[in-house]
C-alpha cells in the first residue's frame, strides 16, 4: 500500500476510535437517544439532498433504518453511556462474528477451522470482559451485543439488497431512522429540552463529530481506499479501531487497563483477525463498514 493510502487508513482508524470517546463524552450532556436523533438528522441534512434514490428502494432502506439505525446506533449510544468506552468498542466488534454465524445459518456458508477458532476466541474474550469492572452490570453488555447483532444483520441485508451508493445509503438510512429514535427518546428519556439548552461544546461537538467526522468524512475516505485496495489489505487496519479506542479511553478518560480488559480485548481482536484476514485472497469491497 502506498504511504499516502496507509496514512489515510490510519487517519480513518483514528477518527473511528476517537468516535467512541466522543460518544462517551457526548452522552454526559445529552440523553443518548436524543444525541442519536441529532446525529441522524445532521447526516440526513448533509447527504439526502445530494444523493436521491429510487422509490422502489425505500422499503429496503426503511428496513435497514431499523436494523442499522435503531438497533445498531441507538443501542450503541445507550450502551456506551453505561460502560467504559474501551470495553464498549471491544464488545461491539462482535458484529463480525455474528455476521459470520448468520451467513452460516441463512446463506449456507461453511466454516473452516480458522474461522471456528476465531469465533471461539471472540466469544471467549467477551466472556472475560463481562467479568471485569468496566461492565457494571449485565444491561450494557446486552445492549452492546444487541447493537453488534444489528450491525451484523445490516451487513447481510446490504450484501443482498439493491445496489446503492454508500453516501446515499448512509443519508437515507439516517433520515428514516430519525422518527424512530426521536420517538424512543420521547418515550424513554426525560429532560431533553433542558439538556439541549444546557449542552456545551461536549454535547454539540459530539453531534458534529459523530455525524460529519466519523460517518461522512471517515466513511468516505475508507470507501475510497476500498476502491483502490482489496478488503484483505485493509482488514488489519480495521482491527486497530478497538485497540485505539481502548488506549484513547485510558489516555483521555482515565479508564483502567485491568487484566479483564487486556485479556478479553486481546482475545476479541485475535478472534477478529482469524475471521477477517484472509491471506492471499481478494474480496470485493462491501457497501458499509461504519460500525461506529
Amino acid at each position: 500500500m502506498p504511504p499516502r493510502d496507509l496514512l489515510l487508513g490510519l487517519l480513518v482508524v483514528t477518527l473511528w476510535a476517537l468516535n467512541i470517546i466522543v460518544i462517551k463524552l457526548g452522552v454526559t450532556e445529552l440523553p443518548p437517544l436524543m444525541l442519536t436523533t441529532l446525529r441522524f438528522a445532521l447526516v440526513a441534512a448533509l447527504l439526502v439532498p445530494f444523493h436521491p434514490v429510487a422509490r422502489h428502494q425505500l422499503p429496503f432502506l426503511a428496513l435497514l433504518s431499523v436494523t442499522f439505525g435503531t438497533l445498531h446506533f441507538a443501542l450503541l449510544f445507550i450502551g456506551l453511556g453505561q460502560a467504559e468506552a474501551g470495553t464498549g468498542a471491544l464488545v461491539v466488534q462482535m458484529g463480525t462474528p455474528f455476521a459470520t454465524l448468520l451467513a452460516v445459518v441463512f446463506l449456507g456458508e461453511r466454516l473452516d477451522v480458522r474461522r471456528v477458532a476465531g469465533l471461539a476466541l471472540s466469544f471467549g474474550g467477551v466472556a472475560v470482559l463481562s467479568g471485569g469492572p468496566s461492565l457494571p452490570s449485565a444491561l450494557p453488555l446486552v445492549l452492546l451485543l444487541t447493537s453488534a447483532m444489528g450491525w451484523a444483520v445490516s451487513q447481510l441485508l446490504i450484501k443482498h439488497g439493491p445496489p446503492l451508493a454508500p453516501m446515499a445509503l448512509a443519508g437515507w438510512v439516517a433520515l428514516l431512522a430519525v422518527p424512530q429514535v426521536a420517538l424512543g427518546s420521547w418515550w424513554f428519556e426525560r429532560g431533553q429540552l433542558e439538556a439541549l439548552a444546557q449542552a456545551g461544546w461536549l454535547g454539540w461537538g459530539a453531534v458534529f463529530y459523530t455525524a460529519v467526522m466519523s460517518s461522512i468524512a471517515a466513511y468516505g475516505l475508507w470507501y475510497g481506499l476500498l476502491r483502490r485496495h482489496p478488503v484483505n489489505r485493509l482488514a488489519p487496519l480495521s482491527l486497530l479501531v478497538p485497540v485505539g479506542a481502548v488506549l484513547l479511553g485510558a489516555l483521555l478518560l482515565g479508564e483502567t487497563l485491568d487484566p479483564h480488559k487486556l485479556t478479553g480485548g486481546a482475545l476479541v481482536v485475535a478472534g477478529l483477525a482469524l475471521i477477517v484476514v484472509r491471506l492471499g485472497r481478494r474480496r470485493p469491497p462491501t457497501a458499509a463498514n461504519d460500525s461506529v
